[in-house]
C-alpha cells in the first residue's frame, strides 16, 4: 500500500511539473539581465587588472557578438555589422530548422566571447552555466537550449576569428617604449613609476575610423616653464593652484570619475592595490543605467551596449595615437621639478603621457552615441561607484556627464585644462563618426 501511495505522489508531482507553464522568456528576456551580464564581464576585467584600453577591446567584441545574434533574430529591426566594421566580413547564421531563443543566445554569445578575450580563458564559464540552469529550470526545451547555445558558439567563433586580425597579439610582442628624460617629455610617475601602458595601441585595427590618425590632433602648447606669459606656464599655474584648494564638490567630481583600475597604495613599507572599474567599464555601467531609465527592451539594450562599446574602442585608439606621438610630461612631474617638490595631485597619475586625455576622449565619444540612441535630455542618476564607496551623481544628459569627466581630470591634477578641452572635442568627433557611419537599425 505504501508503494502505491508513493507512486501516486510521484505521478502527481510529474503531472504538476508537466502542466507548469514555461516562464523562461520572463527571466531571460529581461533587459536588466543583459546589463547584469555586462557587469559580470566588468568584474572579470577589473579582477584581472586589464588596462582601460584592453578593457575596451573586451567589451567591444563581446557586445558585438551579442548584437549579431539580435540582428539575426530581429532582421526587420537591426542590420548586421558585417561590411560595416573594418575587416568584419562574415558571421554565422541560424541553420534551417534550428530552434533558437535569440535573447538567450545573445547572452551566451556575449559570455563566449567575453570569456575568450579575457584571461584565464573561460573566465565566464561559471556564469554561462548559471544562465544554462536558468533556461532549464524555467522550462526552455532541451532542443531550444542546445540550439541556442550552438548558435551562440558559432557567432562567438565568427567574432573571435575576426578579432584575431586586429593586431592585438602583434602588439603583445612589440618592443617596449623608450623613455627619454628630457624637458617636456613623459617619464614614469610615483608611486609605482610603472612603464608606459600600451605604447603601440595606435597599431590596433580600428572599427569605424579609417585608421588611428584619421582625426589628426593638433600639438599641445610648447613646453615652457620660464615665460609667465606662455600658454604652457599658465596651464601649469592653473592646475597647481586648483589642486591646492579643491572644495568638497570638486573633490567628489574627481573621485567619482577617477576610475583607476589599479591604484597603488603605499603606507610605510606596506603596499597594496585597490581596484575599481576603468573608464570604459564606467561607461558600460552608464549604458545599462540609461537603457533601464529609457525602459528599453532587450534587443535595444544590446544595440546600445554594442554601439557604445564600438565608440569607446575607436576613441581609445585615436587618443593613444596622440599620446605617444607627443609624449608630453604629466603635471606632477613638471610641478615637482620646477615649482614645488612637495606637490601631489589629488588622483594618482596613470602610467602614460598626458596629452591627450583618455577619459575625456572616450567619455565624449560615448556620450554622443548614447545621445543618438536615447536622446539629448535623458536625466539619470549614475550609481556606478556605489560599490566602491563613492556616492552617486545625477546628470541632465550624457553630454553633461562627459563635460564633468573633463573637469574631473583637471581637478584630479592629472591633466592640464587645455588637454581636457581638446580631448573632449576629439572624442565627440569620434562619437559622431560612429553615429554617422554605422547603420545598425532599420
Amino acid at each position: 500500500m505504501k508503494f502505491f501511495k508513493l507512486l501516486f505522489l510521484l505521478v502527481c508531482v510529474l503531472f504538476v511539473s508537466a502542466c507548469k507553464k514555461p516562464d523562461y522568456q520572463k527571466i531571460l528576456h529581461d533587459p536588466e539581465l543583459y546589463s547584469s551580464t555586462v557587469h559580470e564581464l566588468n568584474s572579470v576585467v577589473m579582477g584581472n587588472n586589464f588596462s582601460p584600453v584592453v578593457a575596451s577591446r573586451n567589451y567591444a567584441y563581446a557586445n558585438i557578438a551579442a548584437y549579431e545574434v539580435m540582428a539575426a533574430g530581429y532582421p526587420k529591426k537591426f542590420n548586421s555589422l558585417c561590411g560595416q566594421l573594418n575587416g568584419f566580413k562574415s558571421v554565422a547564421k541560424p541553420l534551417p530548422g534550428e530552434q533558437i531563443d535569440f535573447e538567450y543566445a545573445a547572452l551566451q554569445a556575449f559570455c563566449h566571447v567575453g570569456g575568450a578575450v579575457t584571461f584565464p580563458e573561460g573566465s565566464m564559464k561559471y556564469y554561462t552555466d548559471s544562465l544554462h540552469k536558468l533556461a532549464v529550470d524555467h522550462g526552455m526545451s532541451s532542443d531550444m537550449v542546445s540550439g541556442s547555445e550552438a548558435y551562440a558558439n558559432r557567432v562567438g567563433m565568427s567574432v573571435m576569428k575576426w578579432s584575431k586580425g586586429d593586431n592585438y597579439l602583434k602588439t603583445r610582442s612589440s618592443s617596449k617604449y623608450s623613455v627619454k628624460d628630457i624637458p617636456g617629455r613623459w617619464v614614469p610617475t610615483p608611486p609605482s613609476y610603472a612603464a608606459a601602458v600600451e605604447p603601440h595601441w595606435s597599431e590596433i585595427r580600428t572599427m569605424v575610423m579609417k585608421d588611428a590618425n584619421q582625426f589628426d590632433v593638433a600639438p599641445p602648447p610648447a613646453f615652457n616653464v620660464t615665460d609667465k606669459t606662455s600658454k604652457y606656464y599658465q596651464e601649469v599655474m592653473m592646475i597647481m593652484n586648483a589642486g591646492n584648494k579643491l572644495d568638497p564638490e570638486q573633490t567628489h567630481i574627481a573621485d567619482f570619475w577617477d576610475d583607476n583600475p589599479g591604484k597603488l597604495n603605499v603606507l610605510g613599507h606596506v603596499m597594496f592595490i585597490t581596484k575599481k572599474f576603468s573608464p570604459p567599464g564606467h561607461w558600460m555601467s552608464v549604458t545599462g543605467i540609461a537603457a533601464g531609465q529609457a525602459k528599453a527592451d532587450f534587443p535595444t539594450t544590446v544595440y546600445a551596449f554594442a554601439k557604445t562599446s564600438i565608440a569607446l574602442f575607436d576613441a581609445f585608439i585615436e587618443c593613444w595615437a596622440a599620446k605617444f606621438k607627443y609624449a608630453t610630461v604629466r603635471p606632477e612631474t613638471v610641478i615637482d621639478r620646477y615649482f614645488d617638490k612637495d606637490w601631489r595631485p589629488h588622483l594618482q597619475t596613470p602610467p602614460f603621457p598626458e596629452y591627450t586625455c583618455g577619459h575625456c576622449t572616450i567619455s565624449a565619444s560615448a556620450a554622443e552615441v548614447l545621445t543618438d540612441i536615447f536622446g539629448d535630455n535623458i536625466a539619470y542618476k549614475d550609481t556606478s561607484e556605489l560599490e566602491f564607496g563613492i556616492k552617486s551623481r545625477s546628470f541632465k544628459s550624457f553630454r553633461q556627464a562627459a563635460d564633468e569627466t573633463s573637469l574631473s581630470r583637471f581637478y584630479g591634477g592629472i591633466h592640464f585644462r587645455n588637454s581636457t578641452i581638446v580631448s573632449s572635442g576629439y572624442g565627440k568627433t569620434v562619437g559622431d563618426s560612429v553615429v554617422l557611419s554605422l547603420h545598425m537599425k532599420k
